[in-house]
């Protein structure tokens, strides 16, 4: 063996300290000169405070509402039983789910009906079991009754139509009116 191994000498140490110099400015430099590009581009197209896209009419067309937040209707015609059942109840008391009586279901009506319309409208209200307050809807206190009437007469009751609350318009009331 011998001792005679050939290693290539290193870079002369100016040539690696300008690459390096060259590298750092060329790193530093290109995103330097892409964000002055930019901001010269937006320049040229705003002209300052007087120009078109900073006038009032325009702030105001850039900063107007979208949209509106709306938290309930102010008149909205009043439901009736079926329309209610149809929306909210018809989901359990058509199929009998969750043990509820069926819809013309005079059989497992008839121990309900014997407990008197107050006391069905008051489950209605606050849930009962596996049913939610009001079904889970959003009917009226007025609404919710009158469904309860409409399905409790169609298990046999002979229950009358809630007195709607005063100053209520009566279903169809618009429809009728129009025509």
């Amino acid at each position: 063996m011998s001792d005679n191994h050939h290693h290539d000498a290193p870079a002369a140490p100016t040539q690696s300290l300008t690459k390096k110099v060259l590298t750092v400015a060329v790193l530093l430099g290109l995103p330097l000169a892409v964000v002055l590009g930019l901001v010269g581009s937006f320049r040229s197209h705003d002209s300052g405070a007087g120009s078109a896209s900073m006038a009032e009419e325009a702030v105001t067309a850039r900063i107007q509402k979208v949209g509106h937040v709306s938290l309930g209707q102010t008149k909205q015609e009043l439901r009736t039983g079926e329309e209610v059942y149809k929306a909210q109840c018809t989901t359990c008391h058509a199929a009998g789910m969750l043990g509820a009586p069926k819809l013309g279901d005079t059989g497992t009506w008839g121990p309900r009906l014997k407990t008197g319309y107050d006391a069905l409208l008051n489950s209605a209200l606050k849930g009962k079991n596996s049913m939610t307050p009001q079904g889970g809807g959003a009917f009226s206190d007025y609404e919710v009754g009158r469904a309860v009437v409409y399905m409790a007469n169609a298990g046999g009751a002979k229950f009358d139509e809630p007195k709607a609350p005063a100053g209520a318009p009566e279903p169809g009331a618009a429809a009728s009116a129009a025509k």
